[in-house]
């Protein structure tokens, strides 16, 4: 049947079909949609890991025991997995063992730019690269049949406008999954020095096989003197930046990206080649050593950061080939939208512990270390003054503690403390490193999209208490009381120990959801004109997003914004924020969530 996908969706299904028995991930955005499709499927094992090196693991484990296996996350996820990916590659595996990563070309969601095929040539791992949704589904498929035929894994490297775009995908039914059942095989599946030096020279046979493998994926489109190159998404830009140029070009379609197939000797003996590629300039080199001579990212043709477009194609491929290329001017829109930049949701609990934390420091100017999720937001609040990767407020936090003597306080969300603070901890608790820790627990890994947290099952404070941390529990919602709390913590941190603040109050879109399931109506709250002096507490410092600042400087309410949380009642001096119905059953009901 013929479905609507998304990419990330494709993917999934190209999955179902080839009969995956076990899927795991990480989320993170752009690949999130793979599992949660999946998870839709209850006869096979789909799991939420709590970090990529976990997750990769487990269908690791899978395919060497023989059962078909697919782990997907962001591209930065796959530095995490980077050790189990290494060694897949020396063991091989017995079961298809697909590896997606999606990769995010200008960090629409991201802290860096990275590309996923330099992993392939260093890992000695395959990459399929897939043009647009359709070609996910088809390349999921042939890469379980490929994996399973060399006993090898295969990365699959998507990136945003593949995995996010939308297109009509030719789908089969999902097959039964294939399970497995793991055989020893000692010299293969030990890793010791004697017997990985063997698997290194196996590795590099292997490998001159997949080389001649990815002939197989070759597409050659059109005829003439001019040959370009490409792969994956830039594939489209070419098509069209040709018809733009009126060119004839024999267009070279990679669907495996690494390795090169030594094919493309025989298509460029004509003469230079024009490689066009989105990310660095991976397939280049590859050519380059070759012999064969080319032009694109290396000399500068093409943009070396960011995503590809048509107009950036076609102008990189004028410059290559020495024509004039005019790009459309672009069409003005009537009116221009107002500027949107991101803000914390209305009544959403990181806001109020940012507030409190303020309060609870004062005069002490901290060090604020913040980490990847939606608390990054705290920005805005300057209360972040570094966010680099998972872990880093908790690792850079205490290295600046370390070394300056100063106040830190490090600001990290309840999946990213299971994801990589763990083992920061044995460090923070043997060292007693004076810092302040604040697990920011909303119950879900909200920023992509509500996926279940571990801190549901584990709550933070039973692991930071045996490691003999200090240990504090706030609902952010009262204000007055968490501060005091707070105080308490701040204390242990100035006398020379850590100490660990858990601010646990649920995902306020999570809880509006069961709220309007439940038909709990929200208490809305408006601000009393008479008493508010318009000293912007609540739009300054609290920077509530439902809150606006009228003409007169008072404060405004916006009642299709307001969610009832009261953090603004309990931050007034004046006692100007009144709520519009009853509050507790939303309050209790939202705690729960």
């Amino acid at each position: 049947m013929k479905l609507l996908l998304l990419g990330n969706e494709a993917i999934a299904y190209g999955a179902l079909s080839s009969g995956v028995a076990l899927a795991t991930a990480y989320p993170g955005t752009p690949s999130t949609e793979i599992l949660e499709t999946l998870l839709e499927f209850k006869d096979r094992v789909v799991h939420w890991a709590s970090n990529e090196k976990v997750a990769f693991e487990l269908a690791y484990g899978a395919a060497l025991a023989g059962a078909r296996a697919l782990t997907a996350m962001k591209h930065v996820g796959l530095n995490v997995a980077a050790d189990p990916l290494h060694s897949a590659a020396y063991t091989g595996v017995e079961g298809g063992f697909i590896i997606v990563t999606a990769d995010d070309p200008w960090m629409h969601s991201s802290q860096n730019e990275q590309d996923t095929r330099w992993y392939g040539l260093q890992a000695y791992v395959p990459v399929l690269e897939p043009s647009d949704p359709s070609a996910a589904y088809r390349y999921v498929k042939l890469g379980f049949d490929m994996s399973e035929k060399f006993k090898h894994p295969f990365i699959l490297r998507t990136v945003t406008r593949v995995s996010h775009v939308r297109a009509p995908v030719e789908v089969e039914p999902p097959a039964p999954p294939k399970w497995g059942r793991f055989t020893r095989d000692i010299k293969r599946f030990n890793l010791v020095p004697g017997n990985a030096r063997q698997r290194k020279i196996a590795l590099v046979d292997k490998w001159r096989e997949l080389e001649k493998l990815s002939s197989d994926f070759l597409q050659i489109e059109g005829s003439g003197d001019v040959v370009i190159v490409t792969s994956g998404v830039a594939y489209n830009y070419v098509k069209e930046a040709v018809r733009r140029l009126n060119i004839r070009a024999t267009v070279v379609k990679l669907g495996i990206s690494v390795p090169v197939p030594p094919k493309v000797r025989e298509i460029a003996r004509c003469g230079e080649v024009v490689v066009v590629e989105e990310g660095d300039p991976v397939v280049e080199i590859q050519l380059r050593a070759l012999g064969i001579n080319t032009r694109g990212k290396i000399d500068g043709y093409f943009p070396k950061y960011g995503e590809l477009d048509i107009n950036k194609t076609a102008l990189g491929l004028a410059k290559a080939l020495g024509l004039s290329y005019a790009p459309p001017t672009p069409l003005k829109p009537p009116l221009e939208p107002p500027p949107r930049p991101p803000v914390l949701c209305p009544g959403c609990p990181h806001m109020a512990t940012f507030y409190i934390l303020r309060l609870a420091t004062a005069g002490l100017n901290p060090v604020w270390s913040g980490d990847i999720g939606c608390y990054s937001l705290g920005i805005n609040m300057g209360q972040q003054d570094l966010i680099t990767h998972m872990g880093s407020s908790v690792g850079l936090g205490a290295g600046i503690a370390l070394a300056t003597g100063q106040f830190v306080v490090a600001t990290v969300g309840d999946s990213t403390f299971y994801h990589a603070v763990l083992p920061q901890l044995v460090d923070i608790a043997t060292r007693s490193v004076p810092i302040l820790i604040v697990v920011m627990d909303n119950a879900y890994t909200a920023m992509t999209g509500g996926q279940p947290s571990p801190s549901r099952a584990i709550p933070a404070e039973r692991i930071t208490e045996a490691f003999g941390i200090s240990t504090f529990v706030i609902d952010p919602i009262d204000v007055k009381k968490s501060v005091e709390i707070i105080k308490k913590a701040v204390e242990i941190v100035k006398s020379g120990r850590p100490a660990v603040v858990v601010s646990r109050r649920p995902c306020a879109l999570i809880g509006v959801r069961k709220a309007r399931r439940a038909g709990i109506q929200l208490p809305k709250y408006q601000v009393d004109v008479n008493k508010c002096t318009g000293c912007g507490l609540c739009y300054n410092l609290l920077k509530c997003s439902a809150i606006y600042k009228r003409p007169d400087r008072k404060a405004h309410v916006d009642p299709a914004l307001c969610v009832g949380c009261g953090i603004c009642a309990e931050v007034c001096p004046f006692n100007a924020f009144k709520p519009e119905g009853k509050r507790e059953a939303w309050l209790e009901l939202w705690r729960q969530a």
